[in-house]
């Protein structure tokens, strides 16, 4: 009699849950879900929290014992997974063109969160690099819920007065390159009932379309430009001057005031100090739990306001004739010193009227034929995508939009959009036997490294990401490219190539010093040849010089300008660790804090010293001529 052989699903049932843990590392999320279908024993197995724990640890974001206390903030470790997998690619390094000093924006774990932060541009501390703290301000983050679903929360600060701006973050795109802030348009079907509950007077439908409406010629001609087709118009195709008053308005309707809870750490501080790092949970759990609250009260239909915090209406988009009105600025004034006395007042016209405004159409369109005849085609059509738009719902939501498009790229640097709120992703090579040199570095000119001394405090501070390129006949280039510089004034552009290195021409140029700043004798353990940047036909185009790249046993890499002797001196950057040890600093108005689009060749991120650490100064001024 043959014996009977168990099925795949039996054997796997036999096994003990450590070693299912362990096999189960070579699975996906995804492989689990799947093989969750199977059987109902097999339901059972893959529901065990050692499992998607280990689905945890595979994908890398945080360490076993960071997941242990994240785990206490979800209902079980696969919700953990499922936020985890969403936020992955969010993390990284993100950049934007302007302003040319730098705009670096570094999206890393916080507590059961990954956080946005932006490096300022800055000046070396009396402390150095590694001992100094870094300054840093808030762009945004994403909280995990209880269920591990994400929450987008923008943040920013007006008036002096700091703010968070909750929103949606649906749309994560596992290969993102691009983060984009837009407003989303909802169906939310008790908007009316809602609002009319709120004892706002609204007029009939029949007097209302008769009020608002369009006259029938205005609506053909956006359905022919349109094609009558509502589902292709999206916030990116609408004008940009309609885009920005849209954040404007919807970040104003939605913010909400930081209290002292939620203006607490964004992420503990280093396990090396366990005292801190314990009290930094504690208040990291209550402002998390803060945060949810806030999140569901706004985007909740049964607790919807009329002023709204996280959904903005768009029924009553033109009650007002008054197309010339926006929300004025003592309307913050009042919503923060009596929020009754503003509702009496009636928020929703000041906010309605503001969107109206969006609109842009003068009553005078509808007076006479001849009126009509002089709009342009274009703004026919600006007008028309924007009626289109606001009709594919009736609320609104700040949105944050991750997505994969197609860019070009110059020496690893995108060519950018200057009309989009944007972030733009920087390829992070991972340092290998073919590209050991990979990676962010930072550092400052001078020699010896380390910390400014006494008679030359105050060196700017360089960020540069090192990357290969490979041309045909085997040569290969190693390009250091510029995403943020400490300067007063910016010297060269943001994105420039500080340097290239020919990786296989070496250098017979000597280096200049004999020992290190700890006065040991220096050990060179490469030494390559290359261009710097100098000064060339403007700004904008930049020269080169040659110089010569050295490499270091202690890691350290330094580029010299053979004819003027100047000296960039490098080391690889570990940002979380220096983030975590770092000093935060108020952050901007929440829209230019997410993407900064204003041309600028100085500091805008932060005008004032601090205690620990200074700014840029106008004493720092390097020629390499």
């Amino acid at each position: 009699m043959k014996p009977v052989m168990m099925c795949d699903s039996s054997m796997l049932l036999y096994l003990p849950d450590d070693v299912f843990s362990i096999v189960s590392k070579s699975f996906t999320p995804r492989d689990i879900c799947n093989l969750s279908l199977c059987c109902k024993s097999l339901n059972v197995l893959v529901a065990s929290e050692k499992i998607w724990l280990t689905q945890c640890e595979v994908l890398g974001i945080v360490p076993h014992k960071d997941l242990v206390e994240w785990r206490k903030g979800v209902s079980c470790y696969k919700a953990l997974c499922r936020f985890l997998l969403k936020v992955q690619p969010l993390i990284g390094i993100w950049v934007h063109q302007n302003p040319e000093l730098g705009n670096v924006v570094y999206v890393m774990p916080g507590f059961v969160s990954v956080v946005g932060c932006r490096i300022i541009p800055q000046e070396l501390g009396p402390l150095g690099m590694e001992d100094g703290p870094i300054l840093w301000a808030s762009v945004f983050e994403v909280v995990a819920d209880f269920d591990g679903s994400a929450m987008f929360f923008l943040h920013g600060r007006e008036k002096g007065i700091d703010y968070i701006y909750p929103g949606s973050a649906k749309s994560i795109d596992k290969f993102c390159n691009i983060l984009l802030l837009e407003v989303e348009p909802e169906q939310n079907k008790n908007v009316s009932t809602l609002l009319q509950s709120k004892s706002f007077v609204y007029q009939s439908g029949l007097e209302l379309s008769r009020k608002v409406g369009r006259s029938n010629s205005d609506i053909c001609r956006s359905q022919i430009v349109l094609g009558n087709s509502e589902g292709n118009v999206t916030f990116s195709k609408l004008a940009f001057s309609d885009r920005r008053k849209l954040l404007e308005v919807t970040t104003s309707q939605v913010r909400q005031k930081v209290l002292d809870t939620v203006i607490g750490p964004l992420f503990p501080r280093l396990r090396d100090d366990e005292e801190n790092f314990q009290k930094d949970l504690v208040l990291l759990r209550e402002r998390r739990l803060l945060l949810s609250r806030i999140y569901k009260l706004g985007s909740s239909e049964i607790d919807y306001k009329a002023n709204s915090r996280d959904v903005v209406g768009i029924t009553q988009l033109e009650l007002d004739d008054d197309l010339s009105r926006v929300v004025p600025d003592s309307l913050a004034e009042e919503e923060d010193g009596d929020a009754q006395h503003i509702k009496r007042k009636g928020i929703h016209r000041y906010f309605w009227n503001s969107l109206k405004h969006i609109l842009g159409r003068s009553n005078s369109i509808n007076d006479s034929h001849s009126a009509s005849k002089k709009l342009t085609t274009s703004g026919e059509i600006r007008h028309a995508r924007l009626q289109e738009f606001l009709k594919l719902g009736n609320t609104m939501r700040l949105t944050l939009n991750a997505s994969n498009v197609k860019l070009s790229s110059y020496r690893a640097w995108p060519n950018m959009h200057e009309s989009r709120f944007a972030l733009y992703k920087l390829p992070l090579r991972v340092p290998g036997a073919d590209q050991e040199y990979a990676g962010l570095w930072g550092g400052a000119f001078g020699w010896p490294p380390g910390k400014p001394s006494e008679d030359k405090p105050g060196k700017a501070l360089f960020f540069l990401l090192l990357s290969y390129e490979e041309f045909q006949g085997g040569q290969k280039l190693l390009i250091a490219t510029k995403i943020l510089e400490g300067t007063h004034y910016v010297l060269h552009p943001n994105g420039s190539a500080m340097f290239i290195a020919y990786i296989n021409e070496p250098s017979s140029e000597p280096f200049p010093w004999n020992t290190d700043a700890d006065s040991l004798p220096v050990n060179i353990k490469h030494a390559f040849t290359g261009e710097g940047i100098a000064s060339g036909y403007g700004f904008r185009y930049p020269g080169s010089k040659p110089g010569s790249l050295f490499v270091f046993q202690n890691g350290v890499i330094a580029f010299i300008w053979k004819e003027s002797g100047a000296v960039l001196t490098l080391q690889r950057l570990n940002l979380q660790d220096l983030l975590k040890k770092g000093e935060r600093i108020p952050s901007l108005p929440p829209i230019a804090n997410f993407s900064y689009l204003t041309k600028s060749y100085s500091n805008v991120f932060a005008g004032f010293p601090t205690s620990s650490n200074s700014l840029s100064s106008p004493r720092f001024a390097l020629t390499l001529t």
